[in-house]
């Protein structure tokens, strides 16, 4: 075990470079068990959800390689169908090999998804999706069995954009036969890569990006060779890191059109965003200014940046109002906060911060993955030590953290708990 230790009040200054998108590798890993033969996959970062897929392909009897930042995977021989429970309750997105394990092997037993305890997260809307195309699909002792012989296209409408949704029913309509409409899809940058990575594999996809996607099945895809996008939200963590220590950084890999709701809220906060070659160069002002925000689907507000927003907005000047509309249990990194000399309350699915002139280092403890990077961003801006335990979820979704930081002025290091 350990815990990060932070000595806040120095501005981050300098450039940073963002890691490869946790959240586009990991359908991206899964993808290559739809083709046979050896996939690489480039800019892969080195994170825990990262070692537990390949782990999980290893199970499944792929062959895994890691040179350098890229993954090799030969899943030209599947020997199992079954996604145990030891793995898949640790990391949410191993559900999504239940898609290309019923497509390339006409059925899959698949444990049900944990991951961070932030909301129920079902994941009826896959099962919804799975059925439309003709599979059977039972629940067992926590596990889904799904079967079909060969998927049939179908029209596909999910009660709610769902992006594990989107992202499984894209896989495995690629070697369904016939056409297969999804309405309501989610439209994140990450389905997108998806999208384009199955059509260097041969499938036939239009419309990602939107709320309808069309895919012609196709009988068999070849291996996939892929560069990993820029984690838009390693990115927003560091935009704001340097916003709210009134530093200067050059965030190299950040994309304006990846979040670019989130950049106006920060310009709104008094935040000076300016592109540049490679990035976007973040210049954070004297004093931050109140703003409301409302999380939903892209391209809206990201929930994945609500943590990380409210901390900055613990130190503006005035009343501030985060509205939570993703998951129902996404406020628990509060208490820390608050045990921080942060003013909170919780108001229903809302948060209302009214700003402090000054955070406090204190003992606090991550319960969640962003929820532990806005404690290490409150720690950045607080007198005094902050010491932040069980980063474990941290190493799920940001590589080095703890070095990137340091290298731009931090005063932060790992150290045995």
């Amino acid at each position: 075990m350990h815990k990060i230790v932070i000595k806040g009040g120095v501005p981050l200054n300098g450039e940073v470079q963002v890691s490869g998108a946790k959240n586009a590798v990991l359908p991206l890993l899964f993808a290559t068990l739809l083709a046979e033969g050896q996939s690489e996959i480039c800019n892969v970062p080195a994170l825990r959800d990262i070692d537990t897929a390949v782990a999980l392909l290893d199970i499944l009897g792929a062959t895994t390689e890691r040179v350098a930042d890229c993954c090799r995977i030969d899943a030209t021989a599947i020997r199992s169908d079954e996604a145990p429970y030891d793995l898949v309750r640790t990391m949410r997105a191993s559900v999504l090999v239940l898609g290309p394990l019923l497509a390339r092997c006409g059925h899959a037993r698949v444990s049900l998804p944990g991951g961070c305890a932030i909301g129920a997260r079902p994941i009826d809307q896959h099962l919804k999706g799975f059925e439309a195309l003709g599979a059977r699909i039972t629940l067992d002792h926590g596990y889904v069995e799904a079967q079909a012989e060969r998927l049939r296209g179908a029209h596909i409408i999910f009660d709610m954009p769902t992006v594990g949704g989107t992202e499984n029913l894209l896989m495995a309509a690629a070697l369904a036969e016939g056409e297969t409409i999804i309405e309501n899809a989610a439209r994140e940058p990450e389905i997108v890569q998806l999208a384009e990575a199955l059509i260097s594999m041969g499938a036939k996809i239009e419309g990602a990006g939107t709320a309808r996607i069309s895919i012609q099945g196709v009988s068999s895809l070849r291996p996939l060779e892929i560069t990993v996008m820029p984690d838009r939200i390693e990115a927003g963590t560091f935009m704001i890191a340097a916003a709210m220590t009134g530093g200067d950084l050059l965030v190299r890999g950040a994309r304006q059109q990846d979040q670019e709701v989130l950049l106006q809220k920060m310009v709104e906060a008094g935040v000076m965003i300016h592109p540049e070659q490679g990035g976007l160069r973040v210049v954070g002002p004297d004093k931050l200014l109140p703003v409301d925000v409302r999380t939903s689907a892209f391209p809206g507000f990201p929930t994945d940046m609500q943590a990380q927003f409210m901390v900055m907005m613990a130190l503006a000047r005035g009343t501030s109002r985060i509205s939570e509309n993703v998951f129902e249990n996404r406020f628990m990194h509060v208490c820390e906060l608050q045990r921080m000399g942060a003013n909170i309350s919780i108001d229903g699915h809302s948060a209302v911060i009214h700003g402090v002139e000054q955070l406090l280092g204190a003992p606090v403890m991550a319960t969640d993955l962003r929820a532990s990077a806005c404690l290490v961003l409150a720690g950045l801006a607080a007198e005094n030590t902050t010491e932040v335990s069980r980063i474990y979820h941290l190493d799920r979704g940001y590589e080095r953290i703890e070095e990137k930081l340091a290298g731009l002025g931090a005063r932060i290091e790992r150290v045995s708990a």
